[in-house]
Order: C-alpha cells, then sequence, then structure tokens
C-alpha cells in the first residue's frame, strides 16, 4: 500500500501523542514532526548542524515521494528526541495566554 500524506499524519500522530511533550519524530537527517497539543507540526531542522527546528512545512504526498526512502526507513524503525527545547518552547508560546501560566 503506497504511503499517503494522510496515512502518515496519521500514524505520527497516534505515535507523537503518547510521547512527552517536546519530542520530535526525527525522520530524516533534516526534517522532524512533533505533537503540538492539536495537531502534527513538520518543520526542517536548521541547516547549522545543531539539529534546532528551523521552518515549518506542509507535508504533501509530493514530499513523501520526494522523501520516500528516508520516510520508509523511519516508519520501520522508529527514531525520537525527546523534550527538544526548542518545541517546547513553540509549544508553549502557541498556548493561549491564559493557559501558559
Amino acid at each position: 500500500m503506497q504511503m499517503t500524506h494522510e496515512s502518515a499524519d496519521a500514524e505520527l500522530a497516534k505515535l507523537l501523542r503518547d510521547k512527552p511533550r517536546g519530542t520530535t519524530a526525527d525522520l530524516t537527517d533534516f526534517a522532524v514532526a512533533y505533537w503540538n497539543g492539536e495537531r502534527v507540526v513538520y518543520t526542517f531542522l536548521h541547516e547549522d548542524g545543531h539539529g534546532a527546528p528551523d521552518d515549518e512545512f506542509d507535508l504533501t504526498d509530493y514530499a513523501l515521494e520526494l522523501w520516500h526512502d528516508e520516510f520508509a526507513a523511519w516508519f520501520a524503525a522508529h527514531h525520537f528526541t525527546e523534550a527538544r527545547p526548542e518545541v517546547l518552547d513553540w509549544i508553549k508560546a502557541a498556548l493561549p495566554s491564559s493557559t501558559s501560566s
């Protein structure tokens, strides 16, 4: 069965919801995904090599086709990084001010 962005998104949501807040699914050496409390967010890693998340992107069927080998490898053997500080900061900043205290 061909993976679609919808099926990949659903599987990642299922896996990430049960992980500690700020955990990333390390999909490739240049992109990760995390659960922001409502949905899966995809982001490129900063090109400086420090592993910090950078720009967000939309996962599309085109992206899955382009990065097929990397995504197939990840789904065959999941790899996560727990509690990336930058991701925790992004999640906290996105919360409504009444719930962030």
